[in-house]
C-alpha cells in the first residue's frame, strides 16, 4: 500500500520539477533582453531611414510628374497661335537704307492670336516649343534693293533680297523653325536695302504654329 501511494507523489513531483524547469529555460535573462532591444532599436532605424528615402523619392517624383502636367497644360492652352503685320499702320514712307541691318517693325497688325507679336518692337516671341511657319514680303522702287533678313535670336536664318535697276522690286521668302519656349523670331533690313510702304500694305511679316512638340 505504501509502495502505491508513493508512486504517484513521485509523478506529482517530477511534473512540477518540468515545469519549473520549462518555465527557467523560456525565461531569458536580463543581458539577453537588452540585446534584443539593442537590435529591435537598430532595426527601427533602419526602416525610419528607409521611409525618409522613399518619402523623399516620392516627393522628387511628384514635383516632376507636376512640372510635367504644367508644361502639358500650357501646351494645351497654346494650341493656336498665328500673326500678320504690315509694316506701316498708315501713310506712305521709305525704309532705308542704313549701313547696319535693323529689325523692321510690323506696326499694322491685322491677326495676333495668341498675342506672340510684338507690334512695338517687331519680335515674335514663341509661347511654347514648336514647328513654326514665317513668310515675309518685301517692296521696294527698284532704285536700291529691297531685300530682309529672318532671324532667330540673332542666328540669320534665310534672306529675302532683290535688286533691279528701275521700276519696283519685290521679294519674299519662307520658312519652318523648331522653336523652344522664350525663343525670338524678327525680320531684319538688309544693309543698303530701302523699302516702300503705302496704304497698299506691300511689306509684311506672317508666321503661325503647325504643331506643338
Amino acid at each position: 500500500m505504501k509502495i502505491i501511494m508513493f508512486f504517484p507523489l513521485l509523478l506529482l513531483v517530477c511534473s512540477f520539477s518540468a515545469v519549473e524547469t520549462e518555465t527557467a529555460v523560456q525565461q531569458p535573462c536580463p543581458q539577453d533582453v537588452h540585446a534584443v532591444l539593442r537590435e529591435l532599436t537598430a532595426s527601427l532605424a533602419v526602416q525610419n531611414e528607409r521611409i525618409t528615402v522613399l518619402q523623399r523619392e516620392n516627393q522628387a517624383k511628384l514635383e516632376s510628374q507636376k512640372i510635367e502636367t504644367d508644361k502639358l497644360t500650357q501646351q494645351l492652352q497654346v494650341k493656336q497661335v498665328a500673326f500678320s503685320a504690315s509694316l506701316l499702320d498708315q501713310g506712305s514712307r521709305e525704309t532705308g537704307p542704313f549701313n547696319t541691318q535693323i529689325t523692321l517693325v510690323f506696326k499694322r497688325v491685322v491677326t495676333n492670336i495668341g498675342n506672340a507679336y510684338n507690334p512695338h518692337t517687331g519680335i515674335f516671341t514663341a509661347p511654347v516649343r514648336g514647328v513654326y511657319h514665317f513668310d515675309w514680303n518685301l517692296y521696294g522702287d527698284g532704285n536700291l534693293a529691297a531685300g530682309g533678313v529672318l532671324f532667330r535670336n540673332g542666328e540669320h536664318i534665310f534672306i529675302a533680297y532683290e535688286h533691279q535697276t528701275s521700276s519696283g522690286v519685290s521679294t519674299s521668302n519662307g520658312a519652318l523653325l523648331l522653336l523652344d519656349v522664350g525663343d525670338q523670331v524678327s525680320v531684319r533690313l538688309y544693309t543698303g536695302a530701302r523699302l516702300n510702304d503705302s496704304q497698299n500694305h506691300h511689306n509684311t511679316f506672317s508666321g503661325h504654329l503647325i504643331f506643338t512638340m
